[in-house]
């Protein structure tokens, strides 16, 4: 039976008179009800069939609240969300706006698996200037000994970063596994596992935000095969990827000719027989190819 976020709303009322969960009642209720509104959504997209199933989220993973502008005030000496006896101290990583002066329209509060605390500012402002317009396109081949293969003949290699530290990662586990359930040294441990994977996962966001970024800096339009890395691992053919298959990208989007330096085609599918070296144009962009366009 479905329920409403009226309905749990309500129920999270009366949770909070009883005498084990009385503890709801010394929070903020905002970020309470906020959990409440995510839940409701991510049912709704499950049963309207765009979403899995929501995830169950025990307290050793990622926690967060959510804090709307009523819930929270920000002052010169710190951060004063609903409910607190003492500011929280933020460190701020935007030197040139003061955060005083800053009037965001919610709050994130959020803890990672490894022990650190970050807060997020939610702030209405204008879009940003467009980029300069470049006229470029590219097309780029995705594989795994080489991170990405430009259609320009420019390669991206593989930083990988989880084999450079799966050995320390395995070895932290191992000591994990051995620890009594329950003890303090193990919750310790587990803080650092999770650190290690951490470190993996912010290189790794780090390394993609700026490739992506010299990409978008440098091509007006961009084609990328829809193409899973899990079937390239399991297939070394579609993992040895080169300049010519970024190349055909370009060409099934629709953004070059499909001749190469001779005029001949630049591969013959099947037994097809083969065109006349002349120029042709592609009319319809394959499905299979997502291209982003400028200001997409």
């Amino acid at each position: 039976m479905r329920t409403s976020y009226k309905d749990t709303d309500a129920t999270l009322s009366e949770w909070k008179k009883t005498e084990e969960l009385a503890f709801l009642g010394e929070v903020s209720s905002v970020p309470l009800q906020q959990t409440l509104r995510h839940q409701h959504t991510a049912f709704h997209s499950f049963f309207k069939g765009t979403a899995k199933y929501p995830r169950f989220k025990n307290r050793h993973s990622r926690q967060s609240a959510h804090y709307t502008r009523s819930a929270f005030r920000i002052k010169p000496d710190g951060l004063w969300p609903a409910k607190t006896t003492a500011p929280m101290k933020v460190a701020w990583s935007w030197p040139g706006i003061d955060l005083a002066r800053l009037d965001p329209t919610m709050v994130v509060v959020s803890r990672e698996a490894d022990g650190r605390w970050f807060v997020t500012f939610a702030v209405d402002t204008s879009d940003p200037a467009p980029l300069p317009v470049t006229g470029e396109s590219v097309g780029v081949d995705l594989g795994i000994m080489d991170f990405a293969v430009l259609s320009t003949g420019e390669k991206i290699g593989n930083p990988r970063h989880m084999a450079r530290h799966e050995r320390g990662l395995r070895r932290h586990q191992r000591r994990l596994a051995r620890m009594q359930k329950g003890s303090n040294n193990r919750a310790k441990q587990r803080s650092r596992v999770a650190r290690k994977h951490s470190r993996v996962r912010d290189a790794r966001r780090d390394f993609l935000h700026k490739t992506s970024t010299d990409l978008v800096a440098r091509f007006g339009t961009i084609a990328v095969e829809d193409l899973a890395p899990r079937n390239m691992v399991r297939n070394r053919r579609l993992a040895d990827r080169d300049v010519n298959a970024a190349q055909n990208i370009l060409v099934a989007a629709g953004l070059a000719e499909t001749r190469n330096a001779c005029g001949g085609d630049v591969r013959r599918h099947g037994f097809s027989r083969p065109h006349s070296p002349v120029k042709q144009e592609l009319s319809d962009v394959s499905p299979r190819i997502p291209v982003l366009r400028g200001g997409e």
